[in-house]
């Protein structure tokens, strides 16, 4: 079984066929995992949705910030943004089963020596505390209270993970280190405004780049951080290659780490969010 990584897709529906197309011709039998952001910003968010849906179980996909941005939108909780491009979806004759298929999505996933999220991991957790922390959200995600949770999912606080943290609070800062990280400092306190390459933030660097983080012994592939483009590193693949800023969109194979990407056409420009 040949397993890829995609990258951030956010609803560029056509560059998604024509990337699993070029996959198909190279592993008739490939297996693919979506590292967040099916949705939002591109031109065909309802038809990546149902796409990705329709491949049944030769996807898995963990969800990314734009993903909790549609079911909170969806459900009253959050106001659309200038720049949303999730109309379709909330219209949809099965905008029901689509929102209620994607609560039920994991927030980390691992497999074969890989660490799949969207944006991060804070430097304290190991792999297995990862993928156990992801569970807890994704239990309430996927239960009856899965709506009051969206409620209290927003804000920058708390900043620093700690074991002790309860309730919304806990839930939030997982949250928000799996689908909102960037930069943190050493003891993980996160800085979730910058959005470039670089901060200007004293004693702040990239969540992967700080010394002794604690999935170091694991591949960890995340998508979230356009500017950063494709890196491959031993221990590292970042994969959101701005499909939306007229970049590529990306897929990279787990097995023999060779990537396959597709030119796509610039639907939103930087500064227009």
């Amino acid at each position: 079984m040949t397993i890829y990584a995609i990258g951030d897709v956010q609803g560029c529906h056509d560059r998604l066929e024509e990337l699993l197309h070029a996959i198909r011709a190279a592993s008739a039998e490939a297996q693919f995992i979506f590292v967040g952001d099916l949705v939002n910003r591109g031109p065909h968010s309802l038809a990546t949705l149902r796409l990705v849906r329709s491949l049944g179980d030769a996807a898995r996909i963990v969800l990314g910030n734009h993903d909790l941005h549609l079911l909170a939108v969806a459900q009253g909780i959050r106001a659309a943004h200038r720049s949303d491009t999730l109309d379709a979806i909330l219209q949809a004759p099965d905008r029901e089963e689509l929102l209620d298929w994607l609560r039920r999505q994991p927030l980390a996933i691992f497999e074969n020596g890989h660490l799949l999220v969207h944006a991060g991991v804070v430097p304290q957790w190991t792999a297995q505390q990862t993928l156990e922390l992801a569970q807890e959200v994704e239990s309430v995600l996927r239960g009856p209270q899965w709506v009051s949770f969206l409620r209290q999912m927003y804000g920058n606080t708390p900043a620093r993970w700690d074991d002790s943290l309860q309730g919304a609070d806990r839930l939030r800062c997982i949250v928000n280190a799996l689908t909102r990280l960037r930069f943190c400092t050493a003891d993980g306190t996160m800085d979730l405004t910058s959005k470039g390459t670089e901060t200007e933030l004293p004693g702040y660097m990239r969540w992967f780049e700080v010394p002794g983080r604690k999935t170091e012994d694991v591949t960890v592939v995340f998508g979230h951080w356009s500017t950063l483009g494709l890196i491959m590193r031993p221990n590292l693949i970042s994969l959101d290659t701005g499909c939306l800023w007229g970049g590529k969109l990306s897929a990279v194979c787990l097995e023999d780490r060779r990537p396959i990407q597709v030119d796509c056409p610039q639907y939103q420009r930087p500064g227009s969010i």
